[in-house]
């Protein structure tokens, strides 16, 4: 068994397997709004209900990502965040959290600039579990991810409403952890995702691949997250977090006293929506 198909990620879907239940994914921004901050709310999730983390990966140019996002990419930036710091956030996280898989999200020109080996490498040592890198096509494997599965990290691919049978094969073939589906047609952060067409989509795929599926984009509020848990093993959420980050900023973009403690408030709606899905 290879190190990929016995870690973290697959730990974890077989304890929610066990339990009944499907899982709650969160996303923040790495440094949104500062390190400091995104460092206390790293550590906060896991108790919150978090069962999986996606950490985004700050880029100038975040093309799958709506407003909220964006607008996330852009605060963590102007307070210095980059890929090293990134790793940084999930050293510090392991210090204290051996169980909870985190993936790193974003687009591949960080990646490619800081160098795909030492990437992997740094990104291993930190203990990072999985990767999920949009910008980057089943036919551009060699570039990243081969090289990620071989170093013991996964690769999550997409799959989205307009990836038709015969294309699905091809996304599949490489990819481990889970499949992440995508709800919506367009950006993060925008539309609503619908539970019934999500429930066809999740059988469709699950024709395909053993994996698990989570799905994101258009999941907002801890009931429409328990609406996509009773149907998928995952739910994701992402622009909704990121932007309870933002109403809690002042006006120059300085964390308020309270910001952790209220996204944290937020998480446990979400996991209590989610944990409870499934009675």
């Amino acid at each position: 068994m290879s190190t990929v198909e016995q870690g973290r990620i697959a730990r974890r879907f077989a304890a929610l397997r066990a339990e009944g239940r499907a899982g709650l994914v969160t996303f923040i921004t790495a440094g949104d709004p500062d390190h400091d901050t995104c460092a206390a709310l790293l550590k906060g999730l896991p108790a919150a209900g978090a069962d999986l983390i996606e950490l985004g990966m700050p880029f100038s140019d975040p093309m799958a990502d709506g407003p909220a996002i964006q607008a996330s990419d852009l605060r963590a930036l102007k307070a210095g965040a980059r890929v090293s710091r990134t790793l940084e956030l999930v050293r510090a996280f392991r210090a204290a959290e051996a169980d909870t898989p985190v993936i790193l999200m974003g687009y591949y020109n960080p990646i490619y600039a800081y160098g795909v080996e030492r990437f992997l490498a740094d990104a291993g040592a930190a203990g990072v579990d999985g990767l999920i890198v949009v910008d980057l096509p089943p036919e551009e494997d060699a570039e990243l991810c081969l090289p990620a599965l071989k170093a013991g990290i996964s690769f999550v691919r997409l799959a989205t409403p307009t990836t038709d049978d015969a294309r699905l094969p091809a996304v599949l073939r490489n990819t481990s952890g889970f499949v992440y589906y995508v709800a919506i047609a367009g950006i993060t952060g925008t539309a609503s995702a619908d539970a019934v067409a999500v429930a066809g989509a999740v059988e469709r795929l699950k024709r395909h691949t053993d994996l698990p599926v989570a799905v994101g984009f258009g999941i907002k509020t801890p009931d429409q997250a328990a609406g996509i848990a009773r149907v998928a093993d995952a739910a994701v959420v992402g622009s909704a977090i990121v932007s309870r980050i933002a109403a809690n900023l002042d006006a120059d973009g300085t964390a308020r006293p309270g910001l952790v403690d209220d996204v944290l408030g937020f998480v446990r709606e979400l996991s209590a929506g989610v944990r409870g899905a499934r009675g």
